[in-house]
């Protein structure tokens, strides 16, 4: 599967505002018959543009009330250091999310915790004791103004918005 036609963005934009529709639901949203809906939903996963399907859960519901930024600096950005640093980030579920950034600091992480003082003694037990770890400064979340993981499809070509729901 190279490209994307109407039906396959349709699809796409469809699932990412509520992947619970059923095969019927989605093939009528996108204008096809249940069939070729179901095929097209099984190309997408198997070409990788699906990766999953996941409940979108509120973390102050569950106790998480701490979302902290945190920006680690590593002492080397290359060799099997930094791979044991990655490895090590990948294993702790208090870290939502890990990327690699440019300018000050290595990695870039959102960290949730019950509150400040679960967090600062994850912060010292944990994040400082990472292997390859020179510095780390964090910030806190003081409020959340906006929370989606649904991706833009309009650069997918002319038709990507039309009849999707509001993203």
């Amino acid at each position: 599967m190279q490209t994307l036609d109407k039906f396959d963005i349709a699809i796409l934009g469809h699932l990412q505002a509520d992947a619970r529709l059923t095969n019927a639901e989605l093939a009528q949203r996108v204008g096809l018959s249940a069939a070729p809906c179901w095929r097209r939903v099984r190309a997408l996963e198997e070409a990788g543009f699906i990766r999953g399907y996941h409940a979108d859960i509120d973390r102050h519901k569950i106790g998480l009330g701490v979302l902290a930024f945190v920006r680690l600096d590593a002492v080397r950005t290359a060799g099997t250091l930094t791979l044991e640093m990655e490895d090590a980030i990948r294993k702790l579920p208090e870290v939502v999310t890990c990327h690699y950034i440019s300018g000050t600091g290595t990695f870039e992480l959102q960290v949730v915790a019950r509150d400040l003082d679960s967090f600062a003694q994850f912060a010292r037990n944990t994040l400082l004791n990472l292997p390859n770890v020179k510095d780390m400064q964090t910030s806190f979340s003081l409020g959340e103004i906006k929370s989606s993981h649904a991706l833009p499809l309009s650069q997918l070509g002319p038709m990507a918005g039309k009849g999707l729901p509001d993203q």
